[in-house]
């Protein structure tokens, strides 16, 4: 006995325009977004990283308070014989201290997210490459601005008192986070360029300590050895540092600002086309 088999011719299916008009979206494609809308959108994707792991703030928040608050009191009496006219010293160059210290976290951040993978899908979207580097420094420009307001308001409790009144304070801070998003680019690029953050961390560590203590945060350089004084005159922290003690004291530094727009735009134009140009070959 046999059984006979039928093998059925498959079945093609065509697609009236009407059917595809139904499953595409309608309408034109939207318009390719500029490049503040890609920047602000990655800074609102910097900020909402801060919201959903809120112990980023602890080195905005508890860090700038130990460093003012040691320092205030480890050399008040010693240097200037009491911890009140010491802070009105101190308080500025604590201040350009915190806020610089904490600028590598950039760099940081810009390498976990290389080694998670995500920068593989911004390669691939339609819109101005540097915006993902420049939202990185919009959302720190947020960090930097808490971090200053954090030792103000320390620094206010225990007895500073800025002759340049509000207008001052608030000048020097402009200053100075204007020049830290300058100066985050150097570590954007080791971001790209090194492959571990320890590495990241690591380097920063190398640069930001003789920047930061080298300099006139704590005393005046005239007390300091005459090598020691060539390099504190050319530290870019120095002159950040005189420039915010001068807007806080109700004062303006002319050569210490100029250095520090100078220094700020060598920062941007250098390490911003080296940040983008690993980008792009990374």
């Amino acid at each position: 006995m046999t059984t006979a088999t039928t093998t059925e011719a498959p079945t093609t299916h065509t697609f009236s325009p009407e059917i595809l008009s139904t499953v595409l979206a309608p309408g034109s494609n939207p318009p390719r977004p500029s490049a503040l809308s890609a920047s602000m959108t990655f800074g609102w994707r910097a900020m909402l990283k801060i919201k959903h792991v809120p112990e980023q703030l602890f080195d905005v928040t508890a860090f700038p308070i130990m460093m003012t608050l040691m320092f205030t009191y480890l050399f008040g009496g010693a240097l200037a014989g009491s911890t009140t006219e010491y802070l009105q010293f101190l308080l500025p160059g604590i201040m350009v201290m915190s806020v610089v210290m904490i600028t590598m976290y950039t760099g940081i951040a810009v390498n976990t997210d290389i080694q998670k993978g995500v920068f593989d899908r911004f390669r691939t979207l339609p819109i101005w490459r540097p915006s993902t580097m420049v939202g990185y420094l919009l959302g720190d420009a947020f960090r930097y601005t808490m971090a200053s307001t954090v030792i103000l308001l320390v620094g206010l409790v225990l007895g500073f008192r800025p002759d340049g009144g509000v207008l001052g304070v608030l000048a020097g801070i402009g200053v100075l986070v204007a020049f830290s998003f300058a100066f985050s680019w150097l570590w954007t690029m080791f971001g790209l360029l090194l492959r571990t953050e320890k590495s990241v961390m690591g380097v920063s560590m190398m640069v930001l300590f003789p920047l930061t203590f080298l300099s006139n945060v704590f005393v005046e350089p005239t007390t300091m050895p005459g090598w020691l004084q060539a390099f504190v005159s050319v530290n870019p922290i120095s002159h950040l540092v005189a420039a915010v003690r001068a807007l806080m004291d109700g004062g303006w530094d002319t050569e210490a600002m100029t250095w520090v727009i100078a220094s700020g735009v060598f920062f941007t134009v250098v390490f911003g086309a080296l940040t983008m140009r690993l980008y792009n070959r990374k």
